[in-house]
């Protein structure tokens, strides 16, 4: 493949990780108003992103597997359209259950591109050139989360929350196009094997039950979801053992030691930053006593600096093993979280911005080269499915985070409004949730370092 294909491959894939998470974040900006047309109460609200990330994490691997079998790129030009048709139709909705029913349709076209576009980039540049690629990819991730809300909210207070839609379809056109007239060649070195509809049945019902057991807790039925999804998955896996063509080869986490240390080092990482925006955009408005849009420009500090270092660390990843940057990266996490479990009424606000600074650099550093490490430990054939295990990780880890910040909040301060005399109770579920944060950070640096070195022929 000649250098300006591999550039196209690079930028289309780009553009539809920049789509996803532009379009995540600027929907959250557009939820008040989406709540205020359709007369959804706050439980309700919550579902409109609660059923993209259970669409998304659903799908994500069996249909990764899928595009494993019958071709990579085919199964991203349809997960675009499918994403497209769901943003058209989360324009059009004339009710909340018809936007609740579009947003699974876009998470299941999120799922194909999430779990074929970082195959496709691995599939097409070679092991040397893969950290920076793959660098690049993350920051427009970053980039798409940092402009989101910005552009989000103009969007909605001008012409209204479904122009934010609108906006969505339209680069989803444009990625469709240009795959079809400039990506070149297909990539299905899983050919010929059969798909494990029984695997993936089991699984679908285990990250259902994991994913909404984590939004109920701390109720009884969260408890029982949980325990449900649990049973769910040790099935799944001796199901995996015995299949002849398993959806997910456990061999790769019982025998390859890189690739499970690293979807483990992920899903920590995802579990100790992914509540921190949530919480000081809170603290910010509640205890200091900021806007929504003075509150953003105080929080996007760290998604730029994961965007400004994401390439570097990519580029670091492919002259030095990924584990040292990458834990060294989970280092500077874990500091920044340190940081704010001193967070107090009095805290300067150059504070807060040196500890999100520090957790961008930190994170811009960890998540390049451990996907890196991740794409780099498995066969051709695996490419997908190492693709999709780790976004499950990042989705799992996301939900976790959360988890853990709501039940603090149950727990703490209870069901009530966040009013001053809560203020308090407030102040110390942030601080227990920082805790919690920064010590399971501090042990993935240890499962961070002992991934061992990559196998660099591997690819």
């Amino acid at each position: 493949m000649s250098n300006n294909d591999k550039r196209a491959v690079l930028l289309l894939t780009t553009l539809a990780s920049f789509l996803t998470a532009f379009m995540g974040s600027s929907t959250n900006i557009a939820l008040p108003a989406i709540g205020r047309e359709f007369g959804m109460d706050a439980v309700l609200l919550g579902w409109v992103p609660m059923t993209f990330s259970l669409a998304t994490a659903v799908f994500m691997l069996p249909l990764a597997k899928l595009a494993d079998i019958h071709g990579r790129k085919r199964v991203f030009i349809l997960g675009v359209a499918i994403y497209l048709a769901g943003s058209l139709g989360s324009a059009a909705a004339l009710s909340g259950a018809v936007l609740l029913a579009m947003r699974v349709i876009q998470g299941a076209g999120a799922a194909m591109m999430f779990g074929t576009g970082t195959a496709i980039l691995t599939s097409v540049y070679p092991p040397k050139e893969r950290g920076q690629v793959l660098g690049i990819n993350v920051a427009s991730v970053y980039t798409g989360l940092s402009v989101g809300p910005f552009l989000g909210g103009a969007l909605t207070e001008n012409w209204g929350w479904r122009s934010i839609f609108l906006l969505g379809s339209a680069l989803g056109v444009v990625v469709i196009a240009g795959t079809v007239w400039r990506m070149r060649g297909e990539w299905a070195d899983a050919r010929g094997e059969r798909f494990d509809l029984i695997g993936a049945g089991i699984y679908a019902v285990a990250m259902v039950a994991v994913i909404y057991g984590l939004s109920r807790l701390p109720r009884v039925t969260g408890v029982g979801l949980l325990l449900a999804g649990a049973i769910a998955a040790v099935v799944f896996i001796r199901w995996e053992m015995r299949a002849v063509t398993p959806l997910l080869n456990v061999g790769l986490f019982r025998h390859n030691r890189v690739f499970a240390l690293s979807n483990l080092a992920a899903l920590v990482n995802y579990s100790a930053t992914s509540a921190v925006g949530f919480l000081l955009s809170l603290y910010l408005q509640y205890i200091k006593g900021l806007g929504p849009q003075a509150a953003g420009l105080v929080l996007i500090a760290q998604p730029v600096m994961q965007a400004i270092f994401s390439p570097l660390a990519g580029r670091l990843s492919d002259r030095y093993e990924a584990r040292v940057v990458a834990s060294a990266g989970m280092g500077l996490t874990a500091a920044g979280l340190v940081m704010l479990t001193l967070l107090n009424e009095a805290t300067p606000f150059p504070t807060i911005v040196a500890s999100l600074v520090l957790l961008g650099l930190g994170f811009g550093l960890f998540s390049s080269p451990n996907t890196n490490a991740v794409m780099g430990a498995v066969e051709r054939r695996d490419y997908g499915v190492a693709s999709a295990t780790l976004g499950t990780m990042r989705t799992i880890g996301q939900m976790l985070s959360l988890a853990i910040a709501t039940l603090l909040f149950a727990l703490i301060i209870g069901p009530v409004e966040i009013t001053p005399p809560y203020y308090p109770a407030f102040l110390q579920s942030a601080h227990i949730a920082f805790v919690i944060f920064a010590a399971a950070c501090a042990v993935g640096i240890f499962a961070s370092l002992a991934r061992g070195r990559m196998q660099r022929e591997v690819g």
